[in-house]
């Protein structure tokens, strides 16, 4: 058979996150897209599938009470449009994976080693290793002849420089236990500051940006001449930006009153902190776009929920930008930085004196290009660019079967 005439090779992708599941098949090296499906308000009383290929697209509203019923629904839509994944020329599975501690970092061959420090992990990624862990499980049960690959979410803060990476906190202690800042996203913070250096027709290793990653779950990091030098999310994805859900930054000592004062468990404030807080704590609803209705609606609780969330964005811009001293490119990202035009307004509002400006109406406008949002007399550079952790995870997943192929 001729080379031309082969069919291209294939990555399965799987992100499951904390209250969603993101799924493509697509082809890594031209970025094709085969069939694309998003799964949201996993847990809640409604959920939301649209499955999408061969230029149909299938939406449907039931009841998904977790990731395994995600999944399954995900790989029902694949049989129902006529693709049989066992026979599709998939290279590999490639799963998005929140914590993989000290030890992975690099895109990885998933076997059992692998599967259980994901699941030691846990612990420090509740919302998010369990699901991811549900994700391989689905895999390698339908296509157990199909190498699957781990790409971490933290490997791209894995070099953080000790003084953004270390805890001030006993220092014997934190170095038997691996307490440190581990960061979060880092997939789509690796592919969204490579795709705004590219765009802008700069070398990467020697740009200095900020990237803020705004969706159900946030964060921010700043990268120095191609390097993450710090991150808002900490140990865990508690850490920093207000969020869905989550809360971020908090004093650890109300944590105690909690426990000791108010009486509740440490199981009850982990739900606390990790699902009942955030936006969803301060006005019930931890979807962006319900928060932005309820706004409109004249709600005190939701508009002083949106009020946290950009005091906090702004306080990180604010850190972030003193830390690199110079910031060429701001790129907003995820489903909130990508969509709401309020939030990347407010949160560089009154910035002019330190060269930043934004444009109205080019912030005003909705594209899934990447696109420029700041004035033409703007120092810095600020740009909406939509993520893509699928693409990169395919590319890395396919890059590690590659390697081990050719080693064989």
């Amino acid at each position: 058979m001729n080379a031309a005439d082969r069919t291209p090779a294939l990555v399965l992708v799987l992100n499951a996150g904390s209250s969603s599941l993101k799924y493509q098949l697509l082809e890594p090296d031209s970025g094709t897209v085969t069939a694309d499906g998003l799964v949201e308000r996993i847990g809640e009383q409604t959920s939301i599938i649209t499955h999408e290929q061969d230029g149909g697209q299938i939406v449907e509203e039931l009841h998904l009470p977790d990731h395994q019923a995600a999944i399954a629904k995900a790989l029902e839509l694949f049989a129902a449009k006529g693709t049989d994944l066992a026979d599709a020329n998939l290279c590999a599975v490639g799963h998005r994976v929140v914590h993989g501690g000290r030890s992975l970092y690099r895109p990885t061959l998933i076997d059992q080693h692998v599967i259980d420090e994901v699941a030691r992990l846990a612990p420090l990624a509740p919302l998010h290793n369990p699901p991811n862990l549900v994700g391989i499980e689905a895999a390698q049960a339908l296509l157990p002849d199909v190498p699957g690959v781990a790409v971490f979410d933290t490997g791209f803060f894995h070099d953080l420089p000790d003084a953004s990476a270390r805890y001030a906190i006993d220092r014997e202690l934190s170095d038997k236990y691996a307490l440190r800042r581990y960061g979060f996203h880092g997939t789509s913070h690796d592919y969204v500051s490579h795709a705004a250096a590219a765009y802008l027709g700069l070398d990467y290793e020697k740009t200095n940006q900020i990237v803020a990653h705004l969706g159900n779950g946030a964060s921010m990091s700043a990268i120095r001449d191609g390097r993450a030098v710090d991150t808002s999310m900490g140990m865990t994805p508690l850490e920093g930006l207000v969020m869905g859900t989550r809360g971020g930054d908090i004093d650890p000592g109300l944590l105690f009153h909690l426990n000791r004062v108010v009486g509740m468990s440490v199981d009850e404030i982990d739900q606390l902190l990790n699902k009942q807080s955030g936006l969803k704590g301060l006005c019930g609803e931890n979807d962006f776009r319900a928060v932005t209705e309820m706004i409109e609606a004249g709600d005190d609780n939701a508009r002083e929920a949106y009020d946290i969330y950009i005091h906090r964005l702004r306080g990180y811009f604010g850190a972030y930008l003193v830390e690199l001293g110079r910031t060429d490119v701001i790129s907003f990202t995820a489903g909130v930085g990508e969509n709401a035009a309020g939030v990347r307004a407010d949160s560089l509002a009154g910035l002019e004196a330190f060269g930043i400006e934004i444009d109205p109406e080019r912030n005003a406008v909705r594209s899934s290009d990447a696109r420029v949002i700041s004035t033409d007399a703007s120092r810095t550079t600020v740009l909406v660019v939509e993520t893509n952790e699928e693409l990169e995870i395919a590319r890395q997943a396919q890059a590690v079967v590659s390697a081990g192929a050719h080693s064989a």
